[in-house]
């Protein structure tokens, strides 16, 4: 071998074999990817949102083949030594091997057997599931009407779940599940089938099917849903009533429950990425709890109130001024805050997304026990109902949280970033994502949008309100704390109505860990800004910054900190996004 070529092999041979990891790394994420997507119920995203695909089988069997399928995955991804890999799909390593031990986690713990909670379940997120708001072709209405046949076999094998949930105490505690049977009462007692939901899609039909098979369709549909659909309800109706309330614990706290310390342990690291102990993150909280609350006493000595602060969140809580009249009041309102916030993203952010979203009340039959707000790529939903139980002056940062900047700019920036994987376009990692809505309640304070010191005791009441959860998360779940007692700090320190107090209460009660995500979220976010500010001095840009962050999709709150690390060392540059996204008016150098 002469000296030329031994140089070229010694050049080449480290490129090669770190090709060869970054090979072997797609492979495996590439073929488990396309496997998931073959399997109903899997959520990638740690929220309680069904996969997109078709109805098929969630039985036990069938749960025990992912825990054998998903383990194997691990295994092969332990073979691969990170530092082999290309930059960018060490990150992606990093991401999908955290997606895959939260994956197999579920199956270890058979959470299937308790699929659902007092925010979401499997019979209200079917339409989801059933994909019934993206049917354009004949094949899409076809697909739909076979998957609305699946619904009773569909049910039948949660029920089974539920049943063997129930013998071993896995289940939703007794305590918050009163009137969580209205969305299946809504669908089992109807009598006519075009008045479900699940008709809906035939109602506006496509002029492109033609109006002999569209009829075709129609009456089919009416078939399914009321020879199938509606009496799976009623079934499940039955279940819930004569089985699963009597039967369930009466215990609160997820360490109460079989596994239950190390399960708690699995939420949080799930649900915030960071392996923290339960009374680390309660004293946390507490610690914030103490701050924001002498910030809001400042803030309500200066809308010129005379009282106490008790007195003041009662006079919040009950002052016909505070309240919409109407649910198009409270729409309008949500609607013009958005505006506002056009207006200003230009000065935060150096790239936006093309897509835009839509302001949507809450569906009424789920709008009872619904938080108040939730905010998607595509839409915005505002809980319209009970209008006592909805304060304006907390509308602007709901929106802001919800809408843009927060969830749905976010998701939609995410969802255009066609250079990542599809396991991180999709994905959803609850830290980033909820510690990036909160973290835009904050930015309205540089935007102008809190325009009176009641808009600002409305932020602050939100601020107060995340960090209020760190403790009753942890109250509830790790030191014993009643469903009492976790109304009543909420009520002390936030200007939450009763209702929603209620509501938020019993989600933390059936969600163990998820409540925990926003707080640690945006601390990690409001301190990485500070680094970066402080390192970087004049040359530091917030749209850099922002863009920076918005750039990674969802990822570990661990891996965004790695990336700003970077950013700061990199003196600050704007990134490169690597999709066709919307470069706004004031253009980044």
């Amino acid at each position: 071998m002469t000296w030329l070529a031994a140089a070229a092999l010694a050049v080449t041979a480290p490129a090669w074999a770190e090709q060869n990891a970054d090979a072997r790394f797609r492979q495996i994420y590439e073929q488990e990817w396309a496997w998931r997507n073959g399997q109903s119920g899997i959520s990638t995203s740690g929220e309680a949102q069904p996969n997109g695909a078709r109805l098929d089988n969630v039985d036990a069997a069938t749960q025990q083949h992912r825990l054998d399928y998903w383990q194997k995955v691990l295994a092969s991804l332990d073979t691969l030594d990170p530092k082999q890999l290309a930059p960018e799909e060490q990150v992606n390593y990093a991401i999908y091997r955290a997606q895959i031990r939260n994956l197999l986690a579920v199956q270890q713990f058979k959470q299937w057997q308790m699929p659902f909670n007092s925010d979401s379940a499997f019979w209200s997120d079917l339409g989801y599931v059933l994909e019934a708001d993206n049917l354009r072709t004949p094949e899409d209405y076809h697909r739909y009407l076979d998957r609305l046949g699946q619904v009773p076999s569909y049910f039948q094998q949660q029920i089974a779940n539920m049943r063997d949930g129930l013998a071993r105490g896995f289940t939703v505690p007794r305590e918050v599940l009163k009137g969580r049977d209205v969305s299946i009462a809504a669908v089992a007692g109807l009598k006519d089938p075009t008045q479900s939901s699940f008709y809906k899609p035939f109602e506006k039909m496509p002029s492109s099917i033609a109006p002999a098979e569209a009829a075709k369709m129609r009456s089919e549909a009416k078939q399914v849903i009321a020879g199938k659909v509606i009496p799976a309800y009623g079934n499940l109706l039955a279940f819930f009533h004569n089985e699963y309330v009597p039967r369930s614990r009466t215990t609160l706290a997820a360490e109460a429950m079989p596994d239950g310390k190390a399960w708690y342990r699995q939420q949080i690291i799930e649900y915030t990425t960071l392996d923290l102990s339960p009374d680390a993150i309660h004293q946390v909280g507490l610690d914030q709890v103490a701050k924001i609350h002498a910030e809001m006493v400042k803030t309500m000595q200066e809308t010129g109130f005379k009282g106490d602060f008790a007195q003041f969140l009662h006079f919040l809580r009950t002052d016909p001024q505070f309240y919409a009249k109407t649910p198009d009041e409270l729409l309008m309102r949500s609607a013009w805050v958005a505006k506002q916030v056009d207006g200003q993203l230009a000065k935060e952010f150096g790239r936006l997304p093309r897509q835009r979203f839509a302001i949507v009340p809450v569906p009424a039959d789920i709008a009872p026990y619904y938080t108040s707000g939730r905010g998607g790529a595509s839409s915005y939903l505002v809980n319209t109902y009970d209008l006592p139980s909805r304060p304006l002056y907390n509308v602007a940062a709901l929106t802001l949280h919800e809408s843009a900047p927060g969830h749905s700019l976010q998701l939609a920036l995410a969802g255009e970033q066609k250079g990542q994987p599809a396991f991180r376009r999709e994905g959803y990692i609850s830290a980033f994502g909820e510690g990036w809505g909160l973290y835009s309640e904050y930015l309205g304070n540089e935007m102008g949008i809190y325009k009176t010191p009641y808009d600002r005791f409305g932020y602050l009441t939100y601020q107060m309100w995340r960090a209020c959860r760190l403790v009753v998360d942890t109250g509830i779940h790790h030191l014993g704390w009643t469903r009492q007692q976790a109304i009543d700090y909420m009520t002390q320190n936030t200007a939450l109505s009763d209702r929603e107090i209620a509501n938020e209460v019993d989600r933390y009660i059936s969600w163990p860990g998820q409540a925990l995500s926003y707080e640690l979220g945006y601390l990690k976010m409001l301190e990485l800004r500070q680094k970066a500010e402080q390192a970087l001095g004049p040359k530091f840009d917030i749209r850099h910054f922002h863009d920076t962050i918005l750039q990674l999709g969802s990822v570990p709150l661990p891996v965004l900190e790695q990336r700003i690390d970077r950013f700061i060392a990199d003196g600050g540059p704007a990134p490169d996004f690597g999709c066709d996204c919307a470069r706004d008016s004031r253009k980044v150098p």
